[in-house]
């Protein structure tokens, strides 16, 4: 099945080579996050970031330094790690347009 915007050429819909969901929507990039699941990964470890950083507040608290400094090196790891990762899928796909990854987009 085919997809043929008015704008550009026909696209099939397979998620490993158009993430768009073009399927269910004429905007370029809604649903991305959910039909291209190179993405999750990276929300992962951000969503883990987050958890853990939660974890390292309060063994700080209690006053358990060594979990803490563990505990904020894994959070701080886990949070670049997760952002660059989504960062480098969004280039991907932006490349996948002939796009920058710095290019201004409007709806």
């Amino acid at each position: 099945m085919t997809y043929q915007p008015d704008n550009g050429p026909s696209r099939e819909l397979n998620s490993e080579h158009h993430p768009q969901d073009d399927a269910h929507t004429m905007r370029n990039h809604a649903g991305e996050a959910i039909t291209d699941g190179r993405n999750w990964p990276g929300y992962i470890l951000i969503a883990a970031g987050i958890a853990v950083l939660g974890l390292t507040l309060v063994a700080a608290g209690y006053g358990f330094e060594g979990w803490a400094l563990i505990g904020g090196i894994a959070c701080v790891l886990c949070l670049v790690i997760g952002t660059g990762l989504v960062l480098l899928e969004r280039r991907r796909v932006k490349a996948l347009e002939g796009r920058e990854l710095t290019d201004q987009e409007g709806h």
